[in-house]
Formats: C-alpha cells, structure tokens, sequence
C-alpha cells in the first residue's frame, strides 16, 4: 500500500478530526467531521473554530498547561466524547488536534456494558472511602485481643449494631469506650451516613446547650450570622456519640431526654422544634446508678439511655491480651517514630502482666511508646521500660542521707502518686487536678516542685 498516496483516507477515517492554528482559525476538518457537526468543510477553513463548532473548547486547550484533554461535547441533542492534542514545535504552542472517540449515545452505552463488573467494583471501592472518609476513623478490626471478654465484647457491638436502640457504654477511662461506638455505627445501617461526636465534660453549661442542639441567628451576642446546626441536627439520620454523659449538666438532661423520646430538638433562641432523627450512643465512666442515687444525674434519663448497655473490660482483666496489644502499637509507632522493632523481649509481657493498669490500654500504650523512644535496636527489652523495683522495702541507708527522712519520703510519694495519675489521664491536667480534688494552678506548682516535667 502507497502510504503517501492514500493520507487523506487515513484523515477522513478519524472520526470528527479537527486542526487548529496557534490562533485558533480551523486549518483542517475531515469530511466525517464537517458531516457530523453539520458545516460545509471548505467553507470552514480560515475561521474561527467556534463560529464552526460553538460548542468547541480547543481555544481553551491553546492557552492550557496540559498537552492532553479529554470532554463531552453536547449539541442538537447528540452527545460525543471527544480527545484534544495540544501541537507543539520548538517547544512552542502551534495549534491543537481535536478527534472524537465516541459519537454515539448507544457506542457509550455498550462501552460501559462491557466494564460493568469492574466499574460496579470500582464504584463499591469508592463508595467504602466516601464512608470512611465521612464517618468513623475505627472499626471492630481495632478492637485487638483474642480473650474470652474481649470475643464478649465483639458480639454485643455486632447485637448493637443490628438494633436502632439507644446503647450505653460503660467503662473506666482508656478502656477504649469511643472505639466501641465507632465500630457500633460502621457496622449498622447508618455507617454510610454522618457520626457526630460531642464530650460531655470541660465545656461551659452554655456552650453544651448551643453545641448539641444549635442555635438560631441573633440567638445571644457573638452568634454566628444565620445561626448554628447543633450536633442532633448534624447527625440527622446518622450516629451521635455523646462521650462523658456523667458529666451533663442537670439543666440540660431533659432535652436530651425529649430528644430521645420525641425525636425533637430546640435550638436555642428558637420557638420552633425541629425533628431530627439521630441514633444516640453514649459512654460513661462512671456508675450512672450511683450518681442517680445522690441527685447528679435524673432517674428517667438514665433509663431511656440503658436500654442497650455494653460493659468494656478494664486491661486488668485481659491481661493475655498485652502481646498483641503491644505487638498492634509497635507496629504503628515503627512508622511514625521510623522504628524498626521486630521483637519484644519475652521477660517484658511477664513484667507488664503483672502490672493493675490503672489507666488501662491508654497507659499501656503510653508505656509502649515511652520504651520506643530508648530503643534503639530491633528488640524492645526490659530497660527500654524502666519496671520500677520493689518499693515494698525502705533503703534505710538511702534514706539516711537526707536531712528529713520522712519529708523526703512523703516527697516521694507525691511524686510517684502524680506521676501514677498524669500517666493514667494521658498527661491530662484538668483531669489529673480533677481526680486529684485540688485546683489546676496548685498541680502546676506541686508539679514544678517535684521536678515533674510540665
């Protein structure tokens, strides 16, 4: 075949091929494109593309930093799908090359028949990130540990998850009651929809009130120009996760009760209701029987809240969870501290089990990374974690030395109890001064005293 001879065959058989100059006047349209678009092909030549295709972004494609371009063209109710070729000599912009990839809507449609398998997969891909990505950060495969109360614990999310009661979680602090209602909702009905979360304790009774249920514009002074979605409003056919709801205010709990029980909210400065309907998870870290019992928290409340409750262990009771809770951090801190620990010492799951863990997995986990800081090999060992000796016996000899004895061992033992209770909050100092039962500024000073770092 004479190449050269048969050119313009090879042109006229590109569907809609279509050439511009560097100004952007047409200097070439094949016979099938001019019949497609419906213009006299000699006519065209020397105009502008767009007082032949009005529909045309070439002159767009001329001025664009990318070479490539691919568009859908609509006109005289036909649709194409159409690839433009930025020309360039010299390293300059000369003109660009527009054909057609599809012209008919029956083509696209037995294109995308072809590939329904893989795009139903891609789509079923994008549709888990568009879940992740508005929803929970964990799921139930974050829940490490094979103990029986842990197994336990799985099967009551799983119950939890297949109901649209409300569910009360109950725990001591770091046990890891927020990762139960993350698992909660990813695996209910309404994980492709929005969990909202909101904390109970250290924000003013005012702000609770505004933050949960919204407020309307002109509300108070400082509101915000057309008012405020509360977070009942925001998680309106989603999850609510109210953390700490030992800590609401006594003020507030009859309108979280009505919530629950109407499926109505108030904003605040608002004379109208809004219906929302929002599944409501909560956790406790303390016994809401017994604040019931001394007036702190209402009767009704507490049981429209316990009709789902779930128990989380404390770690003193999984202790034969610690390996691969400790393996599960490791693996995560390697990354984000360029670790690279393969091995854990055998002697330091006997030490760590024998440990009460006050503060749980969050203090575990403090430890873990406090040992990876010392290390510097690919095996954590026992002094890497710095065990404390026996304390059970005093160093008399040691003692000695100092000129009060015993203000240095109540010294001591401040120190120690500080130390005990900043490790179990996660160096929280409200907290600690909380559960201490004095004031913020005094734990800095007892702090700054006892060279405790700050």
């Amino acid at each position: 075949m004479n190449l050269g001879g048969d050119f313009e065959l090879f042109l006229d058989a590109i569907p809609g091929l279509l050439i511009i100059d560097r100004y952007g006047k047409v200097i070439y349209i094949n016979e099938q494109c001019a019949d497609y678009i419906k213009v006299d092909r000699e006519k065209s030549i020397g105009r502008y593309v767009t007082d032949v295709f009005p529909s045309s972004i070439m002159p767009d494609i001329l001025k664009s930093r990318n070479k490539y371009n691919t568009c859908f063209y609509f006109q005289d109710g036909r649709m194409s799908i159409s690839t433009q070729v930025q020309l360039q000599k010299d390293g300059e912009v000369t003109g660009v090359l527009e054909y057609d990839m599809i012209q008919d809507i029956n083509a696209l449609d037995d294109l995308l028949s072809q590939y329904a398998e893989k795009l139903k997969d891609e789509m079923a891909y994008f549709r888990e990130q568009v879940r992740n990505f508005k929803s929970t950060k964990y799921s139930i495969n974050n829940i490490r540990g094979s103990s029986p109360k842990v197994q336990a614990l799985k099967y009551q999310i799983e119950l939890a998850a297949n109901s649209s009661s409300t569910v009360l979680i109950c725990g001591e602090t770091g046990t890891g009651k927020e990762l139960v209602a993350h698992s909660i909702h990813n695996l209910s009905s309404r994980a492709f929809q929005s969990f909202v979360k909101v904390n109970g304790a250290g924000m003013a009774e005012s702000l609770i009130e505004s933050e949960l249920f919204g407020y309307v514009e002109g509300a108070f002074t400082g509101a915000r120009k057309g008012g405020k979605k509360g977070k009942f409003e925001l998680a309106d056919e989603g999850t609510l996760f109210i953390d700490e709801i030992n800590q609401m205010p006594l003020s507030l709990q009859p309108k979280i009760l009505r919530a629950l029980q109407e499926g109505e909210i108030a904003p605040v400065g608002s004379e109208e209701d809004i219906t929302v309907n929002a599944r409501l998870i909560v956790a406790a870290n303390q016994d809401l029987r017994k604040l019931v019992s001394e007036g702190k928290f209402r009767e009704d409340l507490y049981y429209r809240l316990n009709v789902f409750p779930i128990m989380v262990p404390p770690l003193r009771e999984r202790l034969d969870d610690i390996p691969e809770l400790v393996e599960t951090k490791v693996q995560e801190l390697n990354k984000e501290l360029g670790k690279s620990i393969g091995s854990v010492e055998p002697g330091v799951y006997r030490k760590l089990r024998e440990y009460n863990w006050p503060g749980n997995i969050r203090e575990l986990y403090n430890r873990v990374e406090a040992a990876m800081n010392y290390a510097n090999g690919d095996t954590l060992r026992m002094e890497h974690f710095n065990f404390r000796a026996d304390n059970s016996k005093i160093n008399l000899d040691e003692l000695n030395q100092f000129d009060n004895p015993i203000e240095a061992m109540k010294k001591e033992a401040e120190r120690k109890l500080i130390n005990e209770v900043l490790m179990r909050f996660n160096y929280n100092k409200t907290k600690t001064a909380q559960y201490l039962k004095i004031s913020r500024p005094l734990l800095y000073q007892k702090m700054k005293r006892l060279g405790i770092e700050l």
